[in-house]
Order: C-alpha cells, then structure tokens, then sequence
C-alpha cells in the first residue's frame, strides 16, 4: 500500500514539474475602450472643442475616445507590436496620415542586437519619445491631456536604437524620424529628422527625462530647421502622493536660412493624491506660450498665451474600470475662444467624464 501511495504522488510531482514547464506563448492579446462625455459652457455650435486638443475634442455629446485591440510578440531576442484603433483620438490627430494608415496606434518589430547587453533595434510606427503622457488615458495621471502633451508628438516612424542599463537605472535611446509625428513624409521634404531620449531611474520613487527632436517639417524649398528639448521628472513624494512636473520648450527658424529663431515653451505641474485604493484626487496647473504660432497659430497679437488649471477624480469601479469626471478652466491673453453667444472670449471651461475598460 505504501509503494503505491508513494508512487502516485512522484507521479503527480512529476506530472506537476511538467505543467509548470509549459512553455508561455509569445503572444499577448488586449485592449483598451475609453467612452466620453464633455460639456463645453461656450456650447461650440460644431460640438467640437478648440482646434489645439485631439482627445476628449468633441463637445456635448457621447462618443469614443479611442477603441484599440493590440497584440504583442515577445521572445528572448525579438519583439513586435501590431495595435489598430478607432475613435475621435484617431480621427483627429491622425487627419494629416492617408487611408488606413489613421486606424493604426502602433506597428514596429524590434531585434535585441547585443548577447551581453540589454540592447534592441526597433523600427515601425511607435509611441513617442517624448513627453510622459499618452492616449491611453489609464496611463495618465489626469482625465485629458496637458496643452504641452496635446502639441507634441504622440507617436513617432522610424528607427529607434535603446539600451537599457542592467540596474535598470538608465535608459538611453536615439532615432532617426520621419519627422514630427509622421507616418509619411511632407511633400518635398527630403531632410532626415532625429531624436533622443535620457531616463534616469535612480529608486522607484524617481523618474527622472530628457528627451529632444531636430528636424524641418516643411517642404526643402522653405527649410526651417526645428529644434525641441522635453524635460519631466515624477515623484513618489508619500505613500498616497505623486507628482510630476513637466517642461517642453522649442524653436524653429523664423525663415529659410535665418539666425532669427520663434521659441515656445510650456510649464506644467500636476498633483495625484490616493486616499484609498479606489479614488485618485488630481489637480493640474499649467501654461502654454507661443507668442509666433508656431505650433499653436492663433492670428491674434499676442499668438497663444494661455494658463489653465483642473481637478480631477477618479474611481476604481474595479481593476480594469475606471470612471473620472474632470473640470478644466483655460485663460488666454487673447480672445482666442468664443461664448454661448458665438462671441470672442478668453476663457474656456468645460467639464468631461469618462468611463474606461482596459483587459
């Protein structure tokens, strides 16, 4: 009886041993849906929020943000990301990209070159090196996006060669681009645009970048040479207290060949607190100034110069669910918006609410 009990259970171990050492599949299959609802107190007559925001955009009405089924590769040395997408998100920031090319988020394939190093080549359409927030708003810290993230690339087509340190510490990367937030080329432009990226993680409190772009976004004939530098740190600051502070500040050749350059830069500053496990408090302060309308072209004369500042809450309904409500107040220089009378005004206040599935 005993020969047979012990028998049994070296047969379960091993029949156990060898679930274990199944082997994980490279493919990892999810998704992402984000439903809005913002109600703007000017009440746009086109339902659309000012043309300087590409998320949450349209105004007193339910609608999709962004939809998005994705599937990864992953292997010892190689990787790949497929990700296509539909929503308002997709319909507006991607207005400049032709055909099927608006519906895709992400497709790269990357090879990790070095044995010894944690080395990888990456190249396809990929989420941007810069900035700390994307439109995949369960990863942000706020309800809608910052002016600064708003007006700079969400992703990027290119070459990508990153190396992270094996403390995990550093991680640098540079690229060679098809420009600013690109999947094709401008017209006659024939000039190669690149970017780099320096992340310092000194303990899982800190987070420390520094990211840049060099390129021209217009055709050769008019030439002008853009130079940018994105610089944020986020901060463990107490158990229930995050922070993150942001900086993005460019310039670009006022003319083909000219010494005289237009500059923008925008300031930010944002503040989570977690009382529980299942509510989040955020408030945001923020600025945004580009007197040239170089990014921002308002016609007026003071171009953009515009503060604003929002609170946000969150719920947790579960760990993959998420309900937010937000107000947001925008205060420009200039009467760059318009009242519930279609009148020039120089506040905007709208609040937006959310309801979001990741799985």
């Amino acid at each position: 009886m005993k020969k047979i009990i012990l028998t049994a259970l070296i047969a379960f171990g091993y029949s156990n041993l060898h679930a274990q050492e199944e082997p994980k599949s490279p493919l990892k299959f999810s998704g992402y849906v984000e439903t809005y609802y913002s109600y703007d107190f000017g009440k746009p007559e086109n339902h659309t929020q000012p043309s300087f925001f590409y998320n949450f955009n349209k105004s007193n009405e339910v609608n999709i943000n962004l939809g998005l089924a994705k599937v990864n590769y992953t292997k010892e040395n190689v990787r790949g990301n497929f990700a296509l997408m539909a929503g308002t998100y997709a319909e507006y920031n991607m207005s400049a990209e032709q055909g099927l090319l608006k519906n895709i988020y992400e497709a790269n394939v990357g090879v990790k070159i070095s044995q010894k190093h944690n080395l990888w080549i990456d190249a396809g359409i990929m989420p941007s090196h810069i900035g700390f927030e994307s439109a995949i708003g369960k990863d942000c810290q706020t309800l809608t996006r910052s002016i600064l993230a708003e007006n700079s690339p969400y992703y990027e087509t290119g070459v990508k060669i990153g190396y992270t340190s094996d403390s995990g510490e550093w991680y640098l990367a540079g690229m060679y681009l098809n420009g600013w937030q690109r999947i094709e080329k401008v017209e006659g432009n024939q000039t190669p645009a690149f970017g780099t990226q320096v992340t310092y993680k000194p303990s899982d409190r800190i987070a420390l970048n520094w990211s840049t772009y060099v390129g021209n976004e217009q055709p050769d004939i008019d030439k002008k040479w853009r130079y940018f530098n994105n610089f944020y740190g986020q901060f463990k600051v107490a158990e229930k207290v995050n922070l993150t502070t942001g900086f993005d500040i460019g310039s670009q050749q006022s003319a083909k060949g000219s010494n005289k350059y237009d500059v923008w830069f925008s300031p930010v500053l944002i503040l989570q607190y977690k009382p529980t496990d299942k509510i989040q408090l955020v408030a945001r302060g923020e600025y945004y100034s580009d007197e040239k309308g170089v990014i921002i072209a308002t016609e007026t004369p003071n171009g953009f110069k515009t503060y604003g500042f929002s609170a946000n809450f969150d719920y947790l309904v579960t760990d993959n669910v998420m309900f937010r409500i937000e107000a947001r107040n925008l205060s420009s220089k200039d009467e760059i918006f318009t009242n519930k009378n279609n009148l020039p005004t120089d506040t905007n206040t709208f609040v937006t609410t959310s309801l979001a599935i990741s799985f």
